[in-house]
């Protein structure tokens, strides 16, 4: 089961919240943060080397250094203040029509290293040590992760019933997006949910792997260091965004290849004939989305594809063998491309569904790319059962959108 508490968040004023939000550190290179960071905007406290002219190498101590000035001065001018009482928040972000409904709690470190918060993606040391290093040196948690959770109804009534009021926060972002967010002042409210979700399993980690790490070990550290630890400390604790499993929808995670490994366009699609009902939609414009599971488009040579994998080419048995980034994986990019690693090749790349299949049509028109390939998104019930079973998802198989904004609220221990 896993363990939250309240907390007394650092956040914006209301007048302020717009300007200080930002998209998380990871979305944006340090160019397109310097050009998106207005003067108090939060990505001068996740992304400091912005501040330097030119930009200086965002792992140097001297970016770090700002980060931990930068992170004062927004209290000293009243960019952040403290809530004056522990508490929870619902965060709720509206795209395309559609509003998903969160929960801005603390989670407890050992849950991660129990394993009761499951994850479904490898870390890598070194990006861990980095994300460290600023909850170190900040002892805070400046960016939620994103979690998931089995929907409980108490908990879905509860939300609801908080969201009738008007949000503190209401605002619409710049790329389109609605952010809303209320605090759960009432003690009642906060002593009901921390009792819920005490019977709930586990969490499971949506976005945010190496945030999630980072934040466990440094807790990890500081019991290590405190020779009269108890466990309550607030260095236990992390922030995250939790939402229940129904609110989500992951959309789909492409890929795109410089070379056809030597073969005409002709000789590669008779190839993947031998694994794959190819069917050629000749006259075309309109990009071609998959309709279902192991139904894959294409984008060659200025015209669209659906290729169905055929019965016996997959193991609908193993949950890495039925999914889609599996099957396009073996049966093109390794059988016949001779890319084995999709981690390390410079003759693939990725591209977010958020983009649009369009984006997939322009790389390849444009002579980048050599060909395109969409794949049918991952359900949250594939996320589930992979990480239940102790599976780890093949790289860049989940993109949910839209991102959590940072700085409507940050955690201090």
């Amino acid at each position: 089961m896993v363990k939250i508490k309240p907390f007394a968040a650092l956040r914006p004023p209301k007048k302020f919240v717009k300007e200080v939000a930002a998209r998380p550190y990871d979305v944006l290179n340090s160019q397109e943060a310097k050009a998106e960071a207005g003067e108090k905007s939060l990505l001068h406290i996740t992304k400091p080397e912005i501040d330097f002219d030119p930009i200086i190498d965002e792992h140097s101590q001297p970016a770090y250094d700002k980060a931990i000035e930068n992170f004062a001065l927004w209290q000293e001018r009243g960019w952040l203040l403290r809530d004056p009482k522990e508490m929870y928040y619902v965060y709720a972000q509206t795209m395309d029509g559609r509003t998903q409904y969160g929960l801005v709690v603390c989670a407890h470190v050992d849950d991660y290293i129990n394993g009761n918060i499951k994850k479904h993606e490898l870390t890598r040391k070194d990006k861990e040590e980095d994300r460290m290093i600023h909850v170190r040196i900040q002892s805070s948690n400046i960016e939620p992760v994103f979690f998931t959770y089995p929907d409980v109804p108490e908990i879905n009534a509860l939300v609801e019933r908080i969201v009738k009021d008007a949000p503190e926060y209401d605002f619409v972002a710049d790329d389109g997006f609605g952010h809303h967010f209320w605090p759960i002042k009432e003690q009642e409210d906060i002593d009901k949910l921390t009792a819920l979700f005490a019977d709930i399993p586990a969490f499971y980690v949506a976005d945010g792997h190496h945030r999630t790490a980072a934040a466990a070990l440094v807790g990890a550290e500081r019991k290590a260091q405190n020779p009269n630890h108890t466990g309550e400390e607030e260095y236990n604790y992390f922030m995250t965004v939790a939402f229940p499993e129904s609110h989500l929808k992951i959309i789909d995670y492409n890929r795109v290849v410089t070379d056809l490994n030597g073969m005409t366009p002709k000789s590669f699609v008779e190839a993947l004939s031998n694994d794959f009902v190819v069917e050629l939609l000749e006259g075309r414009e309109e990009p071609y989305a998959p309709s279902g599971h192991h139904n894959f488009s294409m984008y060659l040579e200025e015209r669209w594809y659906s290729l169905t994998a055929k019965e016996g080419t997959y193991d609908d048995s193993d949950p890495i063998g039925t999914l889609d980034v599996t099957v396009l994986s073996n049966l093109v990019f390794d059988k016949l491309l001779d890319i084995k690693d999709l981690r390390t090749s410079t003759r693939i790349d990725f591209v977010g569904g958020i983009r649009g299949l369009g984006e997939l049509k322009k790389r390849v028109d444009s002579g980048e790319m050599a060909a395109a390939f969409a794949l049918y998104p991952v359900t949250m019930e594939q996320l589930i059962t992979i990480a239940d079973t102790g599976n780890i998802m093949p790289p860049k198989t989940t993109w949910f959108e839209p991102k959590l904004r940072s700085g409507l609220a940050i955690h201090t221990f």
